[in-house]
């Protein structure tokens, strides 16, 4: 026989925990054992009863549900955590995830998906929603992308960013020579070395890496 699930649930909204407890305790291995309308209260009451999992809603007063999963992963390891949330933006993801969550859902998920993301969470599973997990790749991209651009900044020597500078201002070869006080072929060695470290072959593509990268402002 498979084991109930204890489940917390927190939502500020009467009406959303009772759609949860319906949702779940209508098919059999679901208890909800706890509700809880405040942050504030959430960990008291999976200290007392060490639920498997808890439904956070990502806005509750005095404490979002990205703080409470901070301080609960802390305090109550063995509880999985599951953000419930309205939005889908990718910041509230990726803040939800490195406080510790282990899935992200969205309030207008389907019954059967709210069941099978707490069940998934539960056996050790991370599950998020479809749009959310679409919107959680892209900026996991993006984040990677940005740390392969500082890491490539940091290879950079002083000299060449001085050059990749003066191109990014737009100064013509033969300006940013006089301006360093190097002559014109060394200003041209150092753009075809940008280019090929960087793995960029325009002068727009080294403007905006230098603007992406903080090296000018734009």
């Amino acid at each position: 026989m498979t084991e109930t699930i204890r489940v917390l649930v927190a939502d500020d909204h009467g009406v959303v925990r009772e759609g949860i407890r319906y949702v779940l305790e209508r098919e059999p291995g679901f208890e909800v054992v706890a509700e809880a309308v405040r942050g504030s209260e959430v960990l008291a009451l999976a200290e007392r009863y060490r639920p498997d999992v808890a439904v956070l809603d990502i806005s509750m007063p005095d404490e979002s549900g990205i703080q409470v999963t901070a301080r609960l992963r802390q305090r109550v390891p063995e509880t999985r955590i599951l953000i419930l949330s309205m939005y889908d933006n990718a910041e509230y993801v990726l803040e939800s995830v490195r406080a510790g969550a282990h899935g992200y859902i969205l309030k207008d998920t389907a019954a059967t998906e709210l069941r099978r993301a707490v069940r998934a969470v539960q056996e050790g599973e991370a599950f998020f929603s479809p749009p959310v997990a679409s919107r959680l790749s892209a900026a996991v991209r993006g984040e990677l992308a940005r740390e392969q651009r500082t890491s490539d900044l940091g290879s950079l020597t002083t000299r060449e960013r001085e050059v990749l500078h003066g191109i990014a201002q737009g100064r013509t070869n033969k300006e940013i020579a006089g301006t360093l006080g190097i002559s014109h072929r060394t200003v041209e060695t150092h753009r075809e070395g940008l280019m090929r470290k960087l793995r960029i072959k325009t002068v727009a593509g080294l403007t905006r890496f230098a603007l992406e990268t903080g090296v000018v402002s734009e």
